[in-house]
């Protein structure tokens, strides 16, 4: 065990400060001291005055008076990067001026580690983070209840101004079970996890271009898909923002709707069924040019029909585009599908090996007979084969009152994933998956935090996307591989050190262009 020596010299007064240690000498195989000048005692004051072959770091880790702190620093390197590339900041501090820096405190710790909230005020204590001190648990239950409408109103004003323009919105809604009693907004409905729990849903924009979260809303949890859409559109009105373009999959599909989209002017892309007559009067329509060589595109590879025409819209008759589009491919392992279980119904029915709930496909598609001679013979129902087999598989239809070219509309339909992908980040990676919070006020300030930290995340994996990190990190895998890059702060003149950068640190930093000493 090292200890320090003191020596002074007798000719000048200096005492010269020697740090030494007992090592084992090999050749005379005894111990024996080694002593290397670290520094010297002041003469007046008595203060260690460090060598000047020390580093400031060397000398401040031998200075007996300073004092030395250490916290997590790796996750907010990255983190304060993109706060401050999209200046959140900003936004979050126009919105609660006093309360802006908890916030982005308990988002950073949701995208870090994703936890229950009462573990943030442990985290917030060892990391270094906005807020600068430790967050209470206490702390963090009044803030969230203190998360107003009128604060998430002027956030998502200004925040959606900034993502608006020129971006497809993709729209969706998902649903957030929760075991409470007290909260108006849950109830029982459609449960995308297939849980037998009360719920709330959730709707959200974001953007496709951008990559970035723009708005979410709660909804009441027994409201349908198709009629959030109504509700959210109402939202847009007090918020100021300008026409948007939304992308929304056929489960918004109404005439309702689509008047209601129109009439306030927005621009959309809808994918709709083919059930509604109008639609399979168009497929009818264009079925036998099928066939035509000249209407197929070959798009990432699939080879598809492709038909467009001009859909007038309602007694308006305002201008919308149909885009019809036929995959094969499609139909035919839909017909094979079909054809497949027929022959397991048939094979069922002439061993006598009958299984419960197959009895109505027995009854509609085959014809039994029974003789004494030749026995059972099973008979395939040929009318009701093939009333039953569905003559619009393989095709679908998009409706938009903007995107006039078919393919350029089925590639931005396609990139709607992004929101679904956005969904599992706030259920998994962000700990969303079950809310626990009960009451309505704390509820809504919870779930703007989950906002704040889906907008880190997204922004995140663009970066990752575009460095091609995601090749090999997930968000969360890069997180944690940063979360042991620690600082050290000393008191006194000797400011702050990093400890040892490793490799895999050094190469995402330098990957995101940060520069961790900034």
């Amino acid at each position: 065990m090292g200890y320090r020596a003191y020596h002074t010299n007798k000719k000048t007064g200096v005492t010269y400060v020697y740090e030494a240690a007992s090592v084992w000498d090999k050749d005379k195989k005894q111990p024996r001291n080694k002593q290397v000048c670290i520094g010297k005692l002041n003469r007046d004051t008595g203060e260690f005055m460090p060598s000047k072959r020390l580093n400031p770091e060397q000398a401040a880790v031998r200075d007996p008076a300073v004092t030395a702190d250490t916290r997590i620093v790796g996750p907010a390197v990255l983190l304060d990067r993109i706060v401050a590339d999209i200046e959140l900041d900003k936004v979050l501090r126009k919105s609660f001026p006093e309360t802006w820096q908890q916030i982005l405190c308990m988002a950073y710790y949701i995208t870090v580690r994703g936890g229950p909230l009462s573990y943030c005020e442990a985290w917030s204590r060892n990391h270094v983070q906005p807020y600068k001190k430790s967050l209470s648990s206490q702390r963090i239950s009044d803030i969230l209840g203190s998360l107003n409408a009128d604060g998430q109103k002027t956030f998502f004003k200004a925040w959606g101004s900034r993502i608006v323009e020129n971006d497809y919105l993709c729209y969706d809604i998902t649903s957030v079970s929760s075991y409470g009693e007290l909260n108006e907004y849950l109830k029982y409905g459609y449960n995308r996890d297939g849980e037998s729990l009360k719920q709330i849903n959730l709707a959200m924009l974001f953007g496709q271009k951008s990559h970035v979260p723009m708005y979410f809303n709660r909804l009441p949890g027994n409201v349908s898909d198709v009629s959030t859409l109504h509700y959210f559109l109402e939202t847009f009105g007090y918020l100021d923002y300008p026409r948007l373009h939304l992308v929304l999959d056929r489960g918004f599909y109404s005439k309702k709707n689509v008047d209601e989209l129109l009439a306030a002017r927005n621009k959309f892309l809808m994918a709709v069924s083919g059930r509604p007559t109008w639609v399979r009067t168009v497929i009818d329509e264009v079925r036998q040019s099928i066939q035509n060589p000249d209407g197929y595109q070959k798009i990432n590879g699939e080879v598809l029909y492709v038909h467009t025409r001009l859909y007038p819209w309602g007694e308006s008759r305002k201008r919308c585009y149909l885009h019809i589009y036929y995959n094969a491919h499609a139909a035919a392992t839909v017909t094979d599908g079909f054809t497949e279980e027929l022959l397991g119904y048939k094979e069922e029915l002439e061993k006598g090996l009958v299984v419960s709930g197959h009895e109505d496909a027995y009854k509609t598609f085959f014809i039994v007979k029974e003789t004494p001679v030749r026995g059972r013979k099973v008979l395939f129902n040929n009318e009701a084969i093939e009333k039953h087999r569905n003559r619009y598989a393989g095709f679908y239809a998009l409706l938009t009152n903007d995107i006039k070219n078919p393919l350029q509309a089925l590639m931005v339909y396609r990139n709607k994933d992004a929101v679904e992908k956005c969904f599992d980040d706030l259920k998994n990676q962000l700990d969303m998956k079950r809310l626990r919070i009960h009451s309505s006020p704390a509820m809504d300030g919870r779930l703007f935090v989950q906002f704040i930290a889906l907008i880190l995340t997204s922004v995140l994996r663009k970066k990752m996307q575009e460095a091609k990190l995601t090749e090999k990190y997930t968000v969360r895998e890069l997180l944690l591989e940063m979360d042991t890059l620690t600082q050290i702060r000393f008191s006194g003149k000797y400011g702050q050190m990093l400890t040892e950068i490793t490799k895999p640190q050094r190469l995402i930093m330098e990957t995101l262009d940060i520069n961790p000493l900034a």
